[in-house]
């Protein structure tokens, strides 16, 4: 088997086009930034971007231009306040008109869950006494066959392609990752296309070493990309920690789109990859940022 490797800017180029349903993944930590500027430095457009908590990088991808939808179940700056990209396009189609399309968290997973199970939908309980009936006409109910109690369904969500942020991969794309995990797992069997971004690429061995650390396995992955700091303000756990104060400058940078615009020429357009972006952020910043070493305990899977 041939391995799946390639740049940031071959696998977006590939993979990512105009119009497509795009998820780039994470929850907390392993938020692919790098992903999300390769896809503005190369102009893509009309996207629909899923996410259950966009966040920083859909506020700079719609700023850019890139984003026509974003289908999600919370939306900002986390710990800060709101994403006033996404706020100015929904309120005043700054820099274009974008729709949205809102779920509760529990709904975003059950939409991923339908799709990673080849299900047209997923039933719920949690929407009835709520109002999201009436905003969402995607919404609807189904009667149980077997009971006869009502409940709530959402679609299916199946995205022409996911990029899955992990720790590290092998070449053939079977990826660890561990901490706080959200949907990337359901994400990825519910998209057409998968490509992988790691912090560090290992050998097989070290991946068949600790099968239950593989989250995405390599038969339904299509691009592997090998990109150090790519979720940065992000963090990726054992690797370097969040960014907190880039959130806190997002805050103000982000309420006038001048100064997004500013950002972007300067932070994506002005540097061709991620190393150049680490490169511009500095040595003492990328230091101060690296995770502490604490071990897990070791497992026997001897038999």
């Amino acid at each position: 088997m041939e391995d799946k490797l390639m740049t940031m800017a071959e696998a977006v180029k590939k993979y990512v086009k105009n119009g497509d349903i795009l998820d780039i993944e994470g929850f907390t930590h392993l938020i692919c930034f790098a992903a999300g500027h390769e896809i503005i430095r190369q102009r893509k457009k009309d996207l629909i971007a899923c996410r259950l908590t966009p966040d920083l990088i859909y506020d700079q991808m719609i700023a850019a231009g890139c984003v026509r939808k974003v289908v999600f179940s919370w939306a900002g700056n986390p710990g800060v306040g709101p994403l006033y990209g996404l706020r100015r396009a929904v309120e005043k189609g700054i820099p274009r008109n974008i729709e949205i399309e809102e779920y509760t968290h529990f709904g975003m997973v059950a939409r991923f869950m339908a799709g990673a199970s080849n299900l047209p939908f997923m039933h719920l309980r949690s929407f009835y006494g709520s109002t999201l009936f009436q905003k969402n006409k995607k919404i609807k109910s189904v009667k149980c066959p077997y009971t006869g109690q009502m409940f709530a369904t959402v679609p299916a969500l199946n995205p022409d392609v996911a990029i899955i942020q992990v720790q590290r991969v092998a070449s053939l794309g079977n990826a660890h990752s561990w901490g706080l995990m959200g949907v990337q797992k359901e994400a990825a069997f519910a998209s057409k296309k998968v490509i992988i971004v790691a912090e560090e690429l290992v050998d097989s061995g070290v991946i068949r070493s600790d099968p239950n650390r593989t989250l995405i396995p390599g038969m339904i992955v299509n691009a592997v990309v090998i990109e150090p700091f790519a979720a940065h303000p992000s963090y990726a756990l054992g690797y370097y920690n969040r960014d907190n104060q880039f959130y806190v400058d997002w805050y103000k940078i982000s309420k006038d789109q001048a100064s997004m615009e500013r950002y972007i020429s300067n932070w994506i357009f002005a540097v061709s990859n991620r190393v150049e972006y680490v490169e511009k952020l500095g040595a003492n910043n990328v230091k101060k940022l690296k995770a502490r070493k604490r071990l897990s305990a070791p497992v026997n899977y001897g038999y």
